[in-house]
């Protein structure tokens, strides 16, 4: 009875429910705040792969457009050769070759960086190979943007290799000491807003994965700033008493060019400015720009000074050429600043200042003969006249015996 009684006295006992609290440390928790930080959208598209691949979604955003235009550019390089050859224009030449290597460079960079994200798991090395890569590309397009307000302003009437060389000399010192700096702050004080936490990737290294962030929010504010205040000058200089005193532009779409990068420097001012607030919405500002002044820089300045020159059929060069009624010139289709009328090149200078005879005598005059292959694969074919790429047969004028 008594084991009955012990029994029932141990069913009817309260249950007791004990549990144990185990302090964490601070460092248990490491980068779980940074997680979040960085899970927002306009940070998590720098760096965010493709599903089921190594691939940034970042670089194929640029990686596209720029393969586009290549294509473009191998299609009509024969053409572009041949035309570059018979006009013998260190401009134009300069202008071709600056653009072909940005497009080159933008792709290379994105090529390259999908191999090292795909083959290095080390947040430092792919960090460091992404900021060198955008260096180098920021570089050349720095160059080739100065070259294009001295070409289009200061040195217009460049028509010698010697003159052009020191100006790209200038501008690459120039963006050379700039990449440099940019550099050296990248390195040494790597912008926060551009960290990613290595516990977002499972990273044990110990090192974080740096994006490339243009120097830094304060780098890119000044930066920005300063290129906003040049272009914008630079559009209202034909509103100026200076207009009466310097051979500036006269082709409108010179301006339009240099306001769509005031546009993109002034939302960079913005974005940057916003960082510098530690505003997260900046991050989406500078995403925009920098995507499409990497996408799309190198094709608005094919277009804007090379477009016309590549696309115009070139006259018989062999005559004078009188302007007719109908042969009126149409200023969005001249190529350069000061433009003058493709069919009456003679230098450099006649490309990029008008004079108010145009067209009144259209002979080509140049230091030396002009092979008539090229002269002929720059006509339409119904202004080919006396010469055949076929029988290469010459129509001489007819001689009468005295």
């Amino acid at each position: 009875m008594s084991d009955l009684s012990l029994l029932l006295a141990k069913v009817n006992a309260p249950v007791v429910v004990t549990t144990t609290i185990t302090s964490t440390s601070p460092d248990d928790y490491l980068g779980v705040a940074d997680i979040v930080d960085n899970d927002y959208v306009c940070r998590t598209a720098l760096y965010m792969e493709i599903p089921n691949t190594k691939i940034r979604l970042w670089d194929t955003i640029i990686l596209i457009p720029n393969l586009m235009f290549l294509l473009f550019l191998i299609i009509g390089f024969d053409k572009a050769r041949l035309k570059l050859r018979a006009t013998n224009s260190p401009i134009f030449l300069t202008f071709y070759c600056l653009v072909f290597i940005n497009v080159v460079l933008s792709i290379t960079r994105c090529i390259i960086s999908v191999l090292v994200n795909s083959s290095s798991s080390s947040l430092l090395v792919r960090s460091y190979a992404d900021i060198g890569l955008w260096i180098v590309v920021q570089l050349f397009s720095m160059i080739t943007e100065l070259s294009v307000i001295i070409f289009g302003l200061a040195f217009g009437h460049l028509d010698s290799r010697s003159s052009i060389s020191h100006v790209l000399l200038v501008t690459s010192l120039f963006s050379l000491a700039f990449s440099i700096c940019q550099a050296a702050l990248e390195i040494l004080l790597h912008d926060q807003a551009f960290r990613v936490s290595a516990g977002h990737f499972g990273s044990t290294d110990g090192y974080d994965l740096l994006l490339f962030g243009h120097g830094g929010a304060v780098f890119w504010f000044a930066s920005s700033i300063i290129f906003s205040m040049l272009y914008s000058v630079i559009i209202v200089l034909p509103w100026t008493s200076l207009r009466e005193k310097l051979a500036l532009p006269a082709k409108r779409s010179f301006y339009i060019y240099a306001s769509v990068l005031m546009l993109l420097n002034v939302c960079c001012v913005i974005g940057s400015g916003l960082l510098l607030l530690q505003i997260d919405e900046g991050l989406c500002i500078v995403d925009l720009t920098t995507g499409l002044y990497s996408s799309f820089f190198a094709p608005l300045v094919y277009y804007i000074f090379l477009s016309n020159f590549f696309d115009v059929s070139q006259p018989n060069l062999q005559f004078s050429y009188k302007g007719q009624t109908d042969d009126t010139p149409d200023d969005d289709n001249l190529s350069l600043p000061h433009h003058h009328s493709f069919a009456s090149l003679k230098t450099d200078s006649d490309y990029i200042y008008r004079t108010s005879d145009m067209y009144e005598n259209t002979h080509f005059n140049t230091a030396g003969p002009i092979n008539p292959l090229y002269v002929a694969s720059l006509q339409s074919p119904d202004s080919i006249t006396g010469y055949s790429l076929d029988s290469q047969i010459f129509d001489l004028p007819s001689t009468s015996k005295p």
